[in-house]
């Protein structure tokens, strides 16, 4: 056992140069000691919600004194993080959205494969993060959680109208929102069987519209291409699922059909859930605190989201929306302190920092094998808990690691999302918000009564031009 700096213990030590032991005297196996510091900067968590992480960790860590986190407001995050890492003046870590690695790729450090490899990402996360963080066999990012689309849905009116279980298909989601959905004689929806159909007042409809295309076998981007607006198959099969998707969504929204059930003037999909009108709404994870916060008494429930039944062309599908950590390529490094044998610096910040997020994303509880960044010296250390779940179970999210992920599958809370976080996709943007931005104007315009394939058309050409 070897003791190093603020009585942190090393289990276990392996020098990169031999120790012979001779008869009369011999030589001490030793670590060079340093003390350094990491940085983490992101939106929406706490920092308290990191407390026990870094205690847990710089209590094992021989070198590492801290790790703290700095939380920014989401309207001015990517800028203010921009403009930091150009002045040289960002964190050591940063979280992004996962759309967001095409437009960071150039600033961050990919993961040393002696730390992580992609195999190891691909072998104990869901298949989106190995999608979204891996590029060239090279690992750019790490993940602790994944959040996917959900179907939250009201018990009493479901219970009140003799519906015992909430829909698995798409095709038993149009039976529940017809016998659900109450208009009045003046057109006045009272009472909506989902919030569906609108981009204004649903909360991510471009996201569900996207599941709702993946679900159909639609192929979003072919190369530098957007596809979405691309028929698939052959013959009798020959459908062109990007058209469909967006007919089908719009549909709820559109007066006189079957399914009519929401329009602009209803309430925000998730104001319209809490307060007691709406009985579905599809979202995320994130939603179900300000629901219960919003209406403790409200009774409801939370399902997987619908597929498409008998799907022949196209495959169960949610999608994954979360955010990432990755390196930053350049930091400040601190003045070298006066009981400081070797100043840090910035290769040390990056080893540092990918050994921190192996031990926050991967590791689990246990013993750790950690390497110097300074002499290239291996120890192992204990953790005394694991990371991820004490990260998880402070922040209340589902998990990215599918060994997690399994503990959560049949939570009452988590489950739903567990499952969908398992057949969870994205795909690759360079800008992510004005492709947003143009699906939204997709819905708004077949609502406002425009020809869906000349829509559907020009949404690809402007959603071509940005991912070139």
């Amino acid at each position: 056992m070897y003791t190093f700096l603020r009585n942190k213990k090393v289990i276990g030590v392996s020098l990169v140069f031999a120790c012979f032991l001779f008869v009369g005297f011999g030589c001490k196996e030793r670590l060079t000691e340093y003390n350094t510091s990491l940085t983490i900067w992101g939106v929406f968590d706490l920092e308290g919600d990191y407390r026990e992480v870094s205690n847990i960790y710089t209590e094992a860590h021989p070198f590492v004194e801290h790790v703290t986190f700095r939380k920014f407001t989401i309207d001015t995050y990517k800028d203010d993080l921009i403009n930091a890492l150009a002045a040289g003046n960002g964190p050591d870590i940063f979280m992004i959205h996962n759309s967001w690695l095409p437009a960071f790729a150039d600033k961050v450090s990919v993961a040393p494969q002696s730390i992580v490899s992609a195999q190891d990402v691909r072998s104990q996360f869901v298949d989106v993060v190995a999608a979204d963080t891996i590029r060239d066999d090279q690992v750019f990012a790490l993940a602790p959680s994944v959040d996917s689309l959900a179907l939250y849905y009201n018990k009493d009116i479901f219970n009140a109208a003799g519906i015992t279980s909430p829909p698995e298909t798409w095709e038993e989601f149009d039976d529940v929102v017809t016998r659900l959905t109450r208009i009045g004689d003046d057109g006045r929806i009272l009472q909506s069987g989902a919030a569906l159909g609108t981009a204004q007042n649903v909360s991510r409809p471009t996201d569900i519209l996207t599941a709702l295309m993946m679900q159909g076998g639609a192929e979003m981007r072919s190369g530098q291409s957007a596809a979405f607006n691309r028929s698939v198959g052959s013959g009798s099969s020959f459908i062109n699922p990007g058209r469909d998707a967006l007919l089908y969504y719009t549909t709820f929204a559109r007066g006189g059909s079957s399914v009519y059930t929401w329009n602009n003037r209803q309430h925000h999909s998730i104001d319209s859930f809490f307060e007691g009108t709406t009985a579905m709404t599809i979202s995320y994870s994130y939603n179900y605190d300000t629901i219960r916060t919003k209406n403790e008494k409200l009774n409801f429930a939370i399902a997987p989201l619908p597929q498409i039944d008998n799907n022949t062309l196209g495959q169960q599908a949610n999608y994954g929306n979360y955010w990432m950590y990755v390196v930053a390529k350049n930091r400040p490094i601190p003045e070298k302190r006066s009981d400081e044998k070797f100043q840090i610096t910035n290769d040390m910040k990056v080893w540092e920092s990918w050994q921190f997020l192996k031990a926050f994303t991967l590791a689990g509880a246990g013993e750790l094998p950690l390497v110097s960044s300074l002499d290239g010296s291996s120890y192992t250390v204990e953790l005394s808990s694991d990371l991820a779940a004490t990260y998880l179970a402070q922040t209340k999210k589902p998990a990215a690691r599918l060994d997690l992920l399994e503990a959560q599958k049949n939570d009452q809370r988590f489950g739903a999302f567990a499952l969908g976080n398992l057949i969870a996709r994205s795909w690759e943007r360079n800008n992510a918000d004005a492709i947003d931005g143009i699906f939204f104007e997709m819905i708004d315009n077949v609502n406002r009564g425009q020809n869906i394939d000349k829509v559907l058309d020009l949404g690809a050409q402007r959603t071509t031009q940005l991912l070139r």
